[in-house]
């Protein structure tokens, strides 16, 4: 959710190294916002086999890495034991630089790393994943932090930099907030400046696309609403002019136009109700369905995701029920108000 890097970094394509000790990571911990705290170094290079090579950035990362995300994404094998003391040789490849390699679980990989001179490294495949995030399936591996810091020529202390996740993602720009005052434009005792980003600052483009997608359910939810009020409008105004005669003889029998209403828009309410029973029901179904199975695809370079996800939240399924009822029958206010101009004397006559 946040990340500590350095700030000339920001300005240059080349991995700008930060000091991150004991202390520091102990403080970042400290904060009660914060859940998790990991390092992480990057470097970039090259794939090469004997039919084709594919640049990638070697990620490391260390003994605190928080696997879960990974391995909810893990196709094949395992995730290493990284360490930041030894290095195993084992890496992490995305499915889609495997397939794009010809590559498969065990296999021995050559990386090349263009320095002061050009380095290589054989490593091995130890796991194979798939976010359908593809600006990071496309990219990078998996290694440990220790092999990634050697390659970089660094002091045992520096990293590219920190990884932070938060308790309450509501809050991020409040924490990020926080965490900046106390940290950023920092020095570390290398010279290196801290600078403090998080995940929409470093991703706006997926965010701004996110952004437009909610504003697409709310221009659907306003349609679908129009529409069913538009509809039941329609249907009360057939209602009443079918029942023209029967409303003539309960004026003539004494009813007012307010209780003569109050019956006909309760009675659209109950229709109302029928329908939303079973568009619930249907809606719901399909839910269940979909979050079980996954019938409904999608392209993943596009959407980051194979499937069409589903989320239930109870307090707003209540929510847009009791909205959509009570804009139907909003709408139905006005055309209930012809039954006042119905006359009793004419009205019984109509056919």
């Amino acid at each position: 959710h946040i990340q500590i890097t350095n700030l000339d970094a920001v300005s240059s394509y080349e991995t700008h190294p930060i000091a991150v000790g004991d202390s520091m990571m102990t403080a970042l911990a400290d904060y009660p916002e914060i859940s998790h705290v990991q390092r992480f170094s990057t470097k970039p290079g090259m794939i090469k086999t004997d039919d084709a090579f594919q640049g990638m950035v070697l990620k490391g990362v260390g003994p605190e890495f928080d696997p879960h995300f990974i391995k909810e994404y893990l196709v094949e094998g395992e995730i290493p034991v990284f360490s930041d003391s030894v290095s195993t040789n084992q890496v992490l490849i995305s499915k889609a630089l495997a397939t794009k390699m010809k590559l498969k679980l065990g296999d021995k990989i050559y990386t090349y790393y263009i320095q002061d001179d050009i380095r290589a490294r054989r490593l091995t495949i130890a796991g194979i994943y798939q976010t359908n995030f593809s600006e990071y399936d496309n990219l990078f591996l998996l290694t440990d932090l220790n092999l990634v810091n050697r390659l970089n020529g660094w002091q045992p202390e520096q990293v590219t930099g920190v990884e932070l996740q938060v308790k309450d993602y509501d809050k991020l720009e409040d924490i990020t907030y926080e965490i900046a005052t106390d940290i950023d434009n920092r020095q570390d005792d290398l010279g290196g400046v801290y600078y403090v980003r998080n995940i929409e600052q470093l991703n706006p483009q997926i965010f701004a696309w996110l952004d437009l997608l909610d504003l697409n359910v709310w221009v659907i939810l306003i349609l679908m609403i129009g529409v069913a009020g538009f509809t039941m409008i329609s249907g009360l105004l057939i209602i009443i002019i079918e029942r023209t005669n029967m409303i003539g003889i309960l004026k003539a029998l004494g009813a007012n136009n307010f209780t003569i209403r109050r019956t006909f828009l309760w009675f659209a309410v109950f229709l109302i109700g029928k329908g939303m029973l079973w568009g619930n029901a249907i809606g719901l179904a399909f839910c269940i369905l979909q979050s079980q199975f996954g019938l409904f695809k999608l392209d993943p370079e596009t959407y980051y995701v194979d499937t069409v996800p589903v989320s239930f939240n109870v307090l707003l399924f209540i929510l847009i029920n009791l909205g959509t009822l009570f804009a139907s029958v909003l709408m139905l206010i006005g055309p209930s108000f012809l039954i006042t101009k119905i006359n009793p004397a004419s009205s019984m006559r109509y056919e």
